[in-house]
């Protein structure tokens, strides 16, 4: 069917972003807009008036439930937060009503990682209590319904079950192409649909607010509703639009029809926008070609409100660009509003009204954690209503805070999506890399308690696991001073946060700096600061603090190549975050190869080539594959962006050893730098490019995943600098100085300088002591 044009413009700008022509700016949290009176208007969807524009996207309550699938206390305060915090309706993530369907929704013994409403009555408690927590701080609540997972489920049901995952059609599974998803028949399909029916009507009788299907994202509901996937010939269901009107009509007949019906869409799949020719060709992306056009989504939106649907949400894309549906911070903020002034302006042209009578609302989503551009798509009649996700777990109250004028209070999320998203893909339940209380509300109150004794404490480090701890300790009312050999709070922030995609980094960096800077005006000013003044273990020790603590981060790593030490002394390479602070040491380079192909190493990568114009860039990796570890959707966005730019990625390549030498393109000779490489060119070495198809979590073995094996040859590499982007070692020593000599009745050590990690890491373990210390 062939590329959109609205489509095409919006992934190209996504794609040149952040290029100063490509018309998509930064963001900052102002509230120039304020007091945001769109925002904090009422709304009615069917019978049900909604207090505020504000939803809550369905984030969350995977492994949040019992073994059972009843909605624990974990699951009912998460959620209560965010009402307290004033959303206006609150959505719950995934609940599937196709165990015994759809093998990937259930484990073995029939546990299951997400909230059931199918199983039985003992279920059901749970769900009338999270309706009733949320009613008590006036927010309203829908239950997110799917089909299942289908070919993006969890293909380990082949291994522990034995069965093959499932599908619209003969298709490929997404995390493991080579393991194939068998057909659904029409018979399940319809008990399917009855189940969604009995789902509604369960959730009706607990006094949830409304349902809300997820026909999006490449979920089993859109397999079966685009022709992209759904690939049927006979049958109800080889019409691609048959399978989602029936589980709505089902609906409307199972709860009648005041009963509030939310569907969540993509305007496209943007699969062929997305990747170019090669890429579908000579990929299994191939077999998805042709899915709904623009013009076909907006007419089978106008079918779904006809059968009873009241209000949408969309966006764009699919698990093949998992980036597109889960927006990540190398993406620019109010992404997808276009999309929702299109639907919403289709719907005002055609006077779309839904069964109540009423216009259907629009729900915008895509990094709209900014209250005035939230607001601005608001007043300029882009959108009915604003979904913030990762905003509420990084801050429940930001609706609050909005409302007070307090914007710069709100903290912001930083787009890494390494708690709410890959901390549940590795295992684990979302959580926020920026609040430690996210998922934990039922265990740590929204305010510490007070000290029961005022203790002096020095925390050493001011990055974010120092300013953390430090906060968190002097306002439960400890004596604290915050020491840094650096001017500037911030840490490794300050080189984190340099490039222009991670404004979200700055932003969250800017927001700790403040809450520093209050806490030491106070009046009781027991926190004060100590900046640019390196410490010693001796002046510690004679200070007399009850506790210490060592936030001190890493000391950057230069591999043991030959001959590197030597090209950094004289300047031909320098370490990543030196750089990121002093762009001039840049120079007049050309020709730049990194040495590290981590999240840093391809950020790294991206800076150089879309702010600073290097022509040249290549990035080198030992591990089979680049980022290894960093959430998909990041990760997917980084490399495609990089493939775009032609960086060239050399994955499983070791640098032997470094020198100078070597001739530039012209012939002269230059004193550059030569790196000798040893790269592994066997056949089965994976393609650095791939953003289509994921990383498996490290405990996940594919079974059909060819052997690597060994056919190392030679490579050179000619450059005018090297990027050194290898991580750091724990910067420890202060610590164990300060543990030899007895120097505080409590040493604690925190952060990067106790395991080199993440933002997640350093937040987590600072909260954590902040609050006990």
């Amino acid at each position: 069917m062939g590329k959109d044009v609205l489509v095409q413009q919006l992934v190209d700008s996504f794609d040149s972003w952040p290029a100063k022509n490509s018309g998509c700016g930064l963001s900052r949290m102002t509230q120039e807009l304020y007091p945001f009176d769109k925002l904090f208007s009422p709304i009615k969807i069917n019978k049900l008036t909604v207090k505020n524009r504000i939803v809550m996207a369905p984030m969350g309550n995977i492994d949040m439930c019992e073994e059972t699938g009843r909605p624990s206390d974990m699951m009912l305060q998460y959620f209560f937060a965010r009402a307290k915090g004033g959303c206006g309706l609150i959505t719950t993530g995934l609940v599937p009503v196709s165990h015994g369907i759809d093998t990937t929704v259930t484990e073995l013994d029939k546990l299951t990682y997400f909230p059931r409403i199918d199983r039985s009555r003992t279920v059901m408690a749970g769900w009338r209590d999270l309706a009733q927590g949320v009613h008590a701080f006036g927010s309203r609540i829908f239950v997110q319904l799917t089909a299942g997972l289908g070919r993006v489920g969890n293909p380990q049901c082949l291994i522990t079950q034995k069965k093959f995952p499932v599908s619209a059609s003969f298709l490929p599974n997404y995390y493991i192409p080579a393991i194939p998803c068998m057909r659904l028949s029409d018979q399940k399909l319809r008990r399917i649909v009855n189940n969604i029916g009995q789902a509604a009507a369960d959730a009706h009788a607990m006094d949830i607010d409304g349902v809300y299907l997820h026909g999006h994202e490449g979920y089993l509901i859109e397999q079966l509703g685009n022709p992209a996937f759904n690939h049927r010939k006979l049958g109800r269901y080889a019409d691609w639009r048959q399978f989602g009107l029936d589980m709505v009509k089902e609906i409307r007949r199972r709860v009648g029809p005041d009963y509030p019906i939310m569907y969540r869409i993509d305007l496209s799949l943007a699969l062929e926008e997305t990747y170019d020719e090669q890429v579908m060709n000579s990929t299994y992306l191939g077999r998805m070609r042709g899915g709904r056009t623009v013009e076909q989504t907006l007419c089978y939106m106008e079918e779904l409100v006809t059968a009873g649907v009241d209000i949408f949400d969309v966006d764009l894309g699919c698990y093949d660009n998992w980036w597109m549906p889960h927006p990540p911070a190398s993406m620019p903020a109010g992404c997808f509003v276009p999309v929702a002034r299109a639907v919403r302006e289709r719907f005002v042209a055609d006077n779309i009204r839904s069964n109540a009578g009423l216009p259907v609302p629009v729900v915008a989503v895509g990094k709209l954690g900014y209250p005035d551009i939230a607001e601005r798509a608001l007043r300029n009649g882009d959108a009915d209503m604003i979904m913030l996700g990762r905003p509420l777990l990084a801050d429940p109250e930001w609706p609050n805070k909005a409302y007070a004028g307090r914007v710069a209070d709100i903290r912001p999320c930083i787009g890494c999506q390494e708690g709410c998203l890959n901390e549940f893909v590795e295992g684990g339940h979302p959580q926020c890399a920026v609040n430690p209380r996210c998922s934990f509300e039922y265990l740590m109150p929204q305010t510490p308690a007070p000290a029961i004794e005022s203790k002096r404490i020095a925390v050493i480090g001011a990055g974010p696991a120092g300013m953390v701890c430090a906060l968190i300790a002097a306002r439960r009312g400890h004596d604290v001073k915050l020491i840094d050999t650096e001017d500037e709070l911030g840490g490794k922030l300050l080189s984190a946060s340099a490039a222009r995609i991670k404004f979200d980094l700055d932003n969250y960096r800017s927001y700790l700096v403040r809450q520093v800077r209050e806490q030491t005006e106070k009046p009781n000013g027991n926190l004060t600061l100590e900046l640019g003044r390196a410490v010693r273990a001796e002046d510690l020790a004679k200070a007399g603090f009850d506790a210490i603590v060592c936030a001190t981060g890493t000391s950057n790593a230069i591999p043991p190549i030959p001959g590197l030490t030597e090209l950094a002394a004289s300047g031909h390479a320098v370490q990543a975050t030196q750089l990121l602070r002093q762009p001039a040491l840049l120079g007049n380079a050309k020709t730049v190869a990194i040495i590290g192909g981590g999240a840093v190493g391809c950020e790294v990568a991206q800076w150089l080539t879309v702010e600073h114009g290097i022509p040249q860039v290549s990035v080198i990796e030992m591990l089979p594959h680049m980022m290894q570890g960093a959430c998909t959707a990041n990760r997917g966005h980084l490399l495609h962006a990089l493939r775009g730019r032609n960086v060239r990625l050399l994955n499983m390549t070791r640098v032997e050893r470094a020198e100078f030498g070597g001739k530039r393109e012209s012939g002269a000779p230059s004193r550059c730098a030569r790196l000798h490489l040893s790269r592994n060119c066997h056949k089965n070495v994976p393609d650095p490019y791939v953003s289509w198809s994921p990383v498996l979590p490290e405990n996940v073995e594919n079974p059909l995943a060819p052997k690597i094996g060994n056919d190392w040859k030679p490579l050179e590499l000619t450059c005018d600098l090297v990027i050194i982007a290898c991580g750091g070692h724990p910067d420890d020593a202060l610590f164990y100085k300060l543990q030899q000599t007895h120097a505080a009745d409590e040493l604690h050590n925190i952060g990067d300088g106790f395991a080199p990690g993440r933002v997640l890491e350093a937040v987590r373990a600072a909260y954590r002591l902040g609050t006990n210390i």
